[in-house]
């Protein structure tokens, strides 16, 4: 029945460089679907490889996948869309990042690859096979923004605006993707880091609830460029952001 539902996903082919999925590595999948349904409403499905898929209103939005070793983060990572990982990373490693683990098969949903820019950012590349990404985002619930928190922000624009100008400066660019410094938000010392924004509609609410299922208030909302924002973390130790536009 899963598999009938994904067949008819809709969602819309993303270009290369812009955000198309996000998901969670927890030491409780279990506990995260208890968490993240209450959140956002999200309902679940099994997926490849001992993943869950999240859906809004039956559409994919998100994952959450088990961490196969304890000493690895709790952590939310962001993927961009690519038509060839491999000449992706290929690209990735001429600009002075690194490839954690090269692009592999997913399913037949697609392909992934793990990657880090130059300052050691960690996030995914997802070159599409039956499931292109987000069914939905941009509505309460789903994916709104990805923020790069940095030590050096004229470094991050030369590496993504090489990697992907089109999708961050070109004429029909529309980009869910910003970059500042670390200590604009956190503490200096916290390591380079991409922040996954899902969307509320009631950002006091949004918080209210997340501390009701055990998660915690990292920090109070703030004005962005791009919104109203709040970091949080879930009851596993996860950090990601509401954001109220």
């Amino acid at each position: 029945m899963a598999e009938n539902r994904a067949s008819q996903y809709s969602a819309p082919e993303y270009p290369e460089g812009t955000p198309c999925w996000v998901d969670a590595q927890l030491p409780d999948v279990g506990a995260g679907r208890r968490f993240y349904g209450e959140l956002f409403g999200w309902t679940f499905e099994d997926q490849p490889q001992g993943t869950v898929r999240a859906l809004r209103d039956g559409e994919p939005v998100a994952s959450l996948a088990r961490k196969t070793d304890g000493r690895l983060p709790t952590v939310w990572t962001v993927s961009f869309a690519t038509p060839d990982a491999e000449a992706l990373c290929r690209r990735i490693r001429a600009g002075g990042g690194q490839v954690v683990s090269p692009p592999a098969p997913f399913g037949d949903l697609g392909v992934t690859a793990l990657v880090t820019d130059p300052e050691g950012a960690v996030f995914s590349l997802w070159q599409a096979g039956r499931t292109p990404g987000f069914g939905r985002r941009h509505e309460p619930g789903t994916f709104a923004w990805v923020q790069l928190y940095t030590r050096d922000t004229e470094t991050a624009n030369t590496f993504y605006g090489g990697l992907f100008h089109d999708a961050l400066f070109g004429p029909d660019a529309d980009p869910d993707f910003g970059r500042a410094p670390v200590g604009e938000v956190f503490a200096a010392e916290m390591p380079p880091h991409f922040l996954v924004h899902f969307a509320a509609e009631d950002l006091g609410a949004g918080l209210r609830e997340v501390t009701r299922l055990g998660g915690r208030v990292q920090v109070p909302p703030f004005e962005t460029s791009y919104g109203t924002a709040a970091v949080v973390t879930d009851n596993q130790g996860a950090s990601f952001a509401l954001l109220r536009r």
